[in-house]
């Protein structure tokens, strides 16, 4: 085992809300006094924050490739991670050298374990999520970056990456999730995204579906004295296709830029475009230096595993024609993947291999599959997330659909592919960033 798997061992000896949430159990002064016990590295480096219910993780992909190009040193802190946990801490071109997380282990354990728990914030125990956050930061501060991009986990006022002072404040979309901890209305969740906007500093807002959700921010930035900024007010013009090439054209108009950005990026699809949007907004707003060709290139750098991710041709399965990777989880995520789908393989047959968590919206999600594909394959996302099978079944059998059940997702797998490649099909599996990540052992793309 290399330090790194040694180190994930050593964490899952803390709580991990991330694969068993509970309600009430999210704060910061805990982040903040390990923060201050390591000389407070979230300081050690410039930053961008970004919330919201989808597409935060592709729009901090966005903002670091533009920074990289622009000869920047980054690093960009996501979750979760598909394959590898480095994927969560990393550069824009992939992990970092092992001595830099080996450093940081090394800085990191020691003095993690020579705490006391009555030192501890209200004798809470320190929970994986507040420990991976703070070795995100010393892995960036051991690094000496100039930028850190950070993607919100879940909510954004209780979030642990919420001790950071960024240049700038994003937050995308917003959507009903994670009710049960976030609030059960646009205006609770809203008010849990907002919880990112620091006093004085600049705040962009995606385009928002819920009205309501803009009221909020507008209101929460108020009272923090921070500029608000709506990327559907500064954009005039945008629009996109796909070339042959599987990539997608896109054409971006504002007043922000000195001409109109065109570039051609593999991150498909009309939420991408919007998500690039944001992203070259932010950069210029922080860095207004930035040339519009860098964040072309930028733009076209951007990839992230597990978003419309296209396999044309796998080592265990060569059979398959093409398979659709996508952890939406959403009811509008899950209906851009479906609408992304038909635009770049508008004749395809193709069947659906479906899982979801616990605490998804699989009753107004299942209606979305109906007369859309060929076969419909439900199985668990996985063993790492809770998950609620009896529900996702009882959705889809009163939506009317016609699947085939399997709990036992390794079994399952490798016979959804094989039913694929006899149907001479596309594969498209989403609900579950956990299911993309068993598709891809199944694949022997597990390294």
């Amino acid at each position: 085992m290399n330090a790194v798997e040694v180190f994930q061992d050593w964490l899952d000896q803390y709580l991990n809300f991330e694969h068993n949430p509970k309600k009430g159990v999210f704060w910061l002064d805990t982040i903040k006094y390990l923060c201050d016990r390591f000389q407070n590295p979230e300081t050690a480096f410039n930053s961008f924050h970004i919330a919201g219910s989808k597409g935060k993780g592709s729009v901090s992909k966005m903002i670091s490739c533009i920074l990289d190009k622009s000869g920047y040193k980054t690093g960009v802190y996501s979750s979760p991670h598909i394959i590898d946990f480095r994927e969560r801490i990393e550069t824009p071109e992939g992990f970092f050298p092992e001595g830099i997380y080996e450093a940081a282990i090394k800085e990191m354990v020691p003095r993690i374990e020579s705490i006391l728990p009555e030192q501890l914030p209200g004798g809470r125990s320190l929970t994986w999520f507040e420990l991976v956050t703070l070795f995100g930061f010393l892995c960036f501060r051991q690094a000496k970056i100039d930028w850190g991009v950070f993607e919100v986990g879940m909510g954004g006022r209780l979030d642990s990456t919420n001790i950071i002072t960024p240049k700038i404040s994003c937050i995308n979309v917003i959507e009903l999730e994670h009710t049960e901890y976030l609030g059960d209305t646009i205006e609770k969740i809203a008010y849990e995204k907002a919880g990112i906007i620091k006093e004085g500093v600049p705040v962009l807002v995606g385009h928002q579906v819920y009205p309501e959700a803009s009221e909020v921010f507008k209101k929460v930035a108020a009272e923090k004295h921070a500029p608000i900024y709506f990327v559907d007010d500064l954009i005039s013009e945008m629009d996109y296709s796909y070339t042959d090439m599987g990539l997608m054209e896109v054409n971006i108009k504002s007043s922000l830029f000195a001409r109109p950005l065109h570039t051609f990026m593999p991150m498909l699809g009309s939420m991408q475009l919007r998500n690039a949007c944001m992203a070259a907004l932010a950069v210029k707003m922080v860095l207004p230096e930035t040339d519009e060709k860098v964040i072309e290139r930028g733009l076209s750098n951007a990839m992230l595993p597990g978003r419309f991710e296209i396999l044309h041709s796998v080592r265990n399965y060569p059979e398959v024609q093409s398979l659709i990777l996508d952890g939406a989880h959403t009811v509008n995520s899950i209906n851009l993947t479906i609408q992304t789908l038909k635009e770049v393989f508008p004749e395809a047959r193709v069947n659906l291999l479906f899982a979801c968590a616990a605490d998804k919206d699989v009753k107004d999600i299942a209606p979305l599959f109906k007369g859309k594909f060929n076969h419909i394959f439900l199985t668990k996302p996985g063993n790492v997330k809770q998950s609620d099978i009896e529900s996702a079944k009882k959705a889809f059998d009163e939506t009317g659909l016609d699947y085939i059940y399997e709990e036992d997702f390794g079994v399952f797998i490798p016979r959804v592919l094989k039913q694929t490649a006899r149907d001479q099909s596309i594969l498209l599996v989403t609900g579950s960033f956990y299911l993309v990540a068993e598709v891809k052992k199944a694949l022997g793309l597990w390294n």
